[in-house]
């Protein structure tokens, strides 16, 4: 299984070579293709899932977080090679399959259409090229609206003044993480953007 950007490892990136290099190993030796979609997929790269900015076909999709819009739910999509390996109560789960959470995902995969997505890359466009090159800020990785964000000074200490002046974000290792929501408004984004500028240029 791959991730095609690591999330808690860095906010690291495949490069487009090794994922099409595991999926050709994996479909040539009949090995399960799994992509690891749970910060991922359900738009977040501007893609319905993040795989598909690399032209690969896995046969295994995990997913979680944005599809229940908040609520708790994971879902696992397989394809025709691996559809008939899991039959009727070989899997359960605590939060499999509750009716609320369901019905969040409904909604949630019902508004991802191509607008919404190709708005999300408008706001990745946004949001990345605010940042490269910035004072403080050595590099950037990510995709999207998934950003990792390489400050000169410790992470940790630009995070407490993005805090401070209102901007919640996270760390991934040496890294500023940053997952914003996908229907945040522009206006809200380079505000938060131009804070978290400040904050790693001061």
């Amino acid at each position: 299984m791959i991730e095609c950007i690591q999330g808690e490892g860095g906010v690291n990136p495949l490069t487009a070579e090794f994922i099409k290099g595991v999926d050709a190993i994996c479909h040539e030796n009949d090995i399960v293709f799994m992509v690891d979609e749970v910060q991922t997929g359900n738009g977040r790269t501007g893609k319905l899932y993040a795989y598909m900015n690399f032209g690969v076909n896995p046969d295994v999709v995990t997913t979680a977080k944005g599809i229940g819009g908040g609520l708790p739910l994971g879902a696992c999509l397989m394809g025709e090679k691996v559809e008939h390996v899991l039959g009727h109560g070989d899997h359960g789960s605590t939060f499999g399959g509750n009716p609320v959470a369901c019905a969040g995902a409904v909604s949630i995969i019902q508004r991802l259409d191509d607008d919404f997505l190709a708005e999300v890359q408008r706001k990745g466009r946004i949001l990345f090229g605010a940042l490269e090159g910035a004072p403080g800020i050595e590099n950037l990785t990510g995709m999207g609206m998934m950003c990792g964000i390489k400050p000169v000074k410790p992470a940790g200490d630009v995070i407490k003044k993005c805090i401070e002046k209102g901007v919640l974000c996270l760390s991934a290792k040496d890294k500023i993480r940053l997952l914003p929501a996908l229907n945040m408004p522009e206006e809200v984004l380079v505000k938060a953007v131009n804070i978290i500028k400040e904050a790693c240029a001061e």
